[in-house]
């Protein structure tokens, strides 16, 4: 939410190394549309579309790597379509992983800031306390290219993805089916993902899990550690068998 593609500022050029990254910003989001059709918001609609890039992209099977909410969006995705993701790296992310009742709870908390959203537009986006000039922790340069592209943000669009991707974004009942080699690499100074992280050690198969001293924007606080795991995982992983 209110990220982009400057998220991965500090990832690209590593990733770049092995693979040919290509990187996806949320609908109304950055250069991303913003549909009125509240039906093309929902996680399942996102799975759809991940199909259809990798289709365009002609590629058979692909590595898939999500953060926050976009790894909730990425985890569906690989626990639906295991056959077309050859290795899935994840960070925090309590929308992926929410116990019961998330639901109930998140939608008056969705639709209070949907109606801020639609009746202050811009404004409500640059108040938003997930605006990224709030981000003390990020590097100077990724900070300033998520607030510039903020202005790229549509505050329709954003008040669509609260209503009609976060509500309905988990996938904790799932988890235990996984069967894609998956590495979660946590951001250790946000302790209220430590029981989320002992559940997916726990539950979900296939998993290994590395924490590194960063908050929730764990790839990009800190980057180059963030980019070894990750490289290592890839390079660990027997694509033949996968």
């Amino acid at each position: 939410m209110l990220s982009s593609r400057a998220q991965w500022l500090g990832n690209i050029p590593a990733l770049s190394s092995f693979c040919r990254p290509v990187v996806v910003e949320l609908l109304g989001h950055g250069r991303s549309p913003s549909p009125e059709d509240p039906a093309a918001y929902t996680p399942q609609a996102y799975v759809v579309e991940f199909e259809r890039l990798r289709q365009s992209l002609g590629a058979d099977r692909w590595l898939v790597c999500g953060q926050s909410l976009g790894a909730a969006l990425t985890l569906r995705y690989a626990l639906e379509s295991p056959e077309r993701v050859m290795a899935h790296v994840f960070t925090n992310s309590m929308s992926a992983l929410a116990e019961p009742g998330w639901r109930k709870t998140v939608i008056p908390l969705m639709q209070a800031a949907a109606d801020r959203l639609e009746q202050d537009g811009r404004s409500a986006i640059d108040e938003h306390p997930l605006n990224p000039r709030r981000a003390s922790r990020l590097p100077a340069e990724v900070r300033e290219a998520l607030v510039e592209d903020s202005r790229l943000h549509d505050p329709r669009g954003i008040a669509l993805t609260g209503l009609h991707t976060v509500p309905d974004s988990p996938v904790r009942e799932r988890i235990g089916t996984n069967a894609v080699p998956s590495l979660l690499v946590v951001g250790e100074r946000e302790k209220r993902f430590r029981e989320y992280r002992r559940f997916a050690e726990k539950q979900m198969p296939l998993v290994s899990v590395v924490g590194l001293d960063a908050g929730h924007a764990v790839n990009a606080e800190e980057a180059d550690a963030f980019n070894r795991e990750v490289e290592a995982f890839f390079g660990a992983v027997d694509f033949r068998a996968s």
